[in-house]
């Protein structure tokens, strides 16, 4: 991630935590904010460079010193938030990292609501 970009995401230390166990599973690691209906909270956790990125994606910044990106689109829907990662029961999307986990990760919004979305 460019130094000159600001960091609209961060981390808890619970998924700080749960980072720093991945990334000793499965080496570097990237995230991507999921946009879909049933998962719009989860963000997906890949293998760095596992999932292939388009020219709408955009950078928001690092966890846990690992690249998270969103969709330009779904990330005005958020309302430009400041989005702050979490974990929680469960599993989360299939193709992410932490379902092995018994944990997914979880987003919410550290200053806005997002259009059409809830905090659960």
């Amino acid at each position: 991630m460019p130094s000159n970009l600001p960091n609209k995401v961060a981390a808890t230390e619970a998924a700080l935590e749960l980072i720093n166990i991945l990334v000793e599973k499965h080496g570097e690691l990237m995230f991507h904010q999921s946009g879909g209906c049933c998962d719009g909270s989860s963000p997906m956790c890949y293998a760095r460079g596992e999932l292939q990125l388009g020219e709408r994606d955009r950078c928001l910044g690092e966890i846990g010193g690992q690249p998270f990106y969103i969709d330009r689109q779904q990330y005005r829907a958020w309302g430009e938030a400041e989005l702050l990662i979490d974990v929680v029961a469960g599993r989360g999307g299939m193709f992410s990292l932490e379902g092995s986990e018994g944990v997914r990760f979880h987003t919410r919004s550290m200053n806005a609501t997002p259009a059409g979305a809830s905090d659960t």
